[in-house]
């Protein structure tokens, strides 16, 4: 979505606001994110990213063919802003970037590097405070827009292409070092205002651009051939991304990851009179509505439960999980005091119907917390504006808890005994001999051992050293046989060797349960019982995550 509204108010002031206020160039960051990688799968990752809200109106906005963060009213995004929305209860941003004006006229099409450093600043912004980031090219697929070119009606689709790979090529380059809380958006509406039928030569070009991406990200080196990545269809409607209109899901051959790493992006704005259209026509919604007259004839909730269940149908069932890139309601209630609980029951509803179909539903807001406008909050001040929309949003999806697909906490002032998921068996050292490279297996327990109770010491650097109980406690540790990274490798106990053999990441699943990920893998592997035994002696090993529950522990404190 490009205006939602605070275009329109506040353009007469945007050459004023552009020279005070705009872009005058950025550095580069100190640091860059360096982190370790955490594989995580098609469950995983919506249950990580919950409920999601996007920074609209900022980074995608454009004067005269220019991005500009301020030039369409909005004040330059600050830390207190992003803290704010973290603390409201999201968890996953979306960033909407334009370049256009920003992309050299020549045909290396360098990206100016002082917008890419403040694209990069408030990714970290958001990264800072454990937020998933979603960052795209917004604007340039529009016609409305001046200096768009990444149309998909383009005569010269062999030109286009050739600026959107070197384009994307930068992009990627500049992140790849980036761990799983950071993923890239193909394109957005593309393209905007056609909302008929598709052209099926058009929509194929669209196809082509999605590959063009896939493939480019994945060989742009780092973490990125594991990275999730989001592709829309036509418009991001969901009837011309589900039905049989054209669009094609990308190989994706150079993927390294433990499973499919593609995410389907829509949007959800229906019905478009009550949702978006800034008229006093369609003020009310649902079951809340008192006025009969004053709600849509269609797109009402049992419509949107039907598009939903289509998403899940084609894609979800399928390992790609389908991100509702945009939703919302404009403010209507200086028209209808019964607008706001419209917007309320709109907002909980996407997110129920979202979350029982695996989807993860991001609200647009643009800035405008007025009339007409999709805000949430003051994006001066970090303010809560909408404190109703928000609490009905965060009720589906509470961030109480963690469920963020990172590095979990525990208390580590206490021990542990681990449950295996699967077989209800115990981690459990063979024979409880306080030994280098002594066996590591499950065993039932009707009470807490030595050999079966494990401390965690954290390393100061997201990792944990898992410490047996035998012995003082402070000599043997959970270790992967010689720092393999190799599917079915050996764990035991071992002395502290200072290396990657003896460092774990705690991941908490939707089901309490965590998931120990292995650094001698790069974190792609995870603590299992071989072959789903359970039985006792079942073997500790190595294996790359695929979410069965024998890869799964409940930590019994003690």
């Amino acid at each position: 979505m490009r205006f939602k509204k605070i275009f329109a108010v506040v353009m007469a002031a945007a050459v004023t606001l552009s020279t005070l206020n705009g872009f005058h160039g950025f550095s580069a960051p100190k640091t860059a994110k360096a982190a370790s990688f955490v594989d995580l799968n098609q469950n995983q990752i919506a249950s990580a990213m919950g409920a999601g809200w996007n920074l609209g109106n900022q980074l995608e906005a454009s004067l005269n063919g220019t991005p500009n963060e301020t030039c369409w009213g909005n004040p330059t995004i600050n830390a207190n802003l992003i803290k704010a929305v973290k603390n409201a209860g999201f968890r996953s941003i979306r960033i909407p970037v334009s370049y256009l004006g920003k992309i050299s006229s020549n045909s290396s099409y360098t990206i100016d590097s002082s917008w890419l450093n403040r694209v990069q600043q408030v990714v970290d912004m958001c990264i800072a405070n454990d937020l998933y980031v979603i960052i795209n090219m917004h604007g340039d697929g529009y016609h409305s827009v001046d200096g768009g070119w990444l149309f998909c009606d383009g005569s010269n689709q062999t030109a286009i292409r050739a600026k959107y790979k070197a384009c994307w090529k930068q992009i990627a380059t500049r992140f790849r070092s980036y761990d799983q809380h950071l993923i890239f958006e193909s394109m957005n509406e593309e393209y905007d205002g056609t909302y008929g039928t598709p052209n099926r030569t058009y929509y194929e070009n669209i196809n082509q651009l999605n590959q063009i991406f896939v493939d480019t990200v994945r060989t742009s080196g780092g973490n990125n051939a594991k990275r999730w990545l989001m592709l829309p269809g036509w418009n991001t409607n969901i009837n011309y991304t589900v039905g049989d209109y054209g669009f094609r899901v990308p190989t994706d051959n150079n993927c390294t990851a433990g499973g499919k790493r593609i995410m389907i992006s829509v949007h959800y704005y229906d019905p478009w009179g009550f949702c978006g259209e800034e008229s006093t026509t369609a003020t009310q919604w649902g079951s809340k509505a008192n006025n009969s007259s004053k709600v849509d004839s269609w797109g009402d909730e049992s419509y949107l439960k039907s598009q939903f269940n289509s998403l899940y149908n084609k894609f979800c069932s399928q390992g790609y999980p389908v991100v509702i890139g945009e939703y919302g309601a404009i403010d209507k209630s200086a028209f209808d005091s019964n607008n706001t609980a419209c917007r309320v029951e709109f907002a909980s509803k996407v997110c129920t119907y979202a979350k029982k179909y695996g989807c993860i539903p991001i609200w647009w807001d643009n800035g405008a917390t007025g009339t007409y406008g999709f805000g949430l909050f003051n994006r001066s001040t970090g303010a809560v504006t909408q404190p109703k929309i928000i609490n009905a949003i965060t009720a589906v999806y509470p961030s109480s808890g963690n469920t963020s697909g990172s590095t979990s906490s525990i208390d580590t002032g206490k021990t542990y005994m681990l449950k295996n998921v699967n077989s209800g068996l115990y981690m459990d050292v063979c024979g409880a001999k306080a030994v280098n490279g002594t066996n590591v297996i499950q065993y039932s327990a009707s009470k807490a051992k030595a050999n079966n109770t494990w401390k965690f010491v954290p390393d100061g650097k997201g990792y944990y050293y898992i410490y047996s109980c035998l012995g003082d406690g402070r000599t043997f540790l959970l270790d992967v046989s010689c720092n393999s990274s190799a599917n079915g490798t050996n764990i035991g106990i071992y002395k502290n060797t200072n290396c990657s053999a003896q460092l774990y990441k705690l991941v908490k699943n939707s089901d309490g349960s965590y998931s120990i990920y292995t650094k001698s893998s790069g974190c792609k592997s995870v603590v299992e019982i071989a072959n789903a035994n359970r039985s006792n002696n079942g073997n500790v090993q190595q294996w790359v995550y695929n979410g069965h529950n024998c890869q799964k522990w409940n930590l019994i404190a003690q």
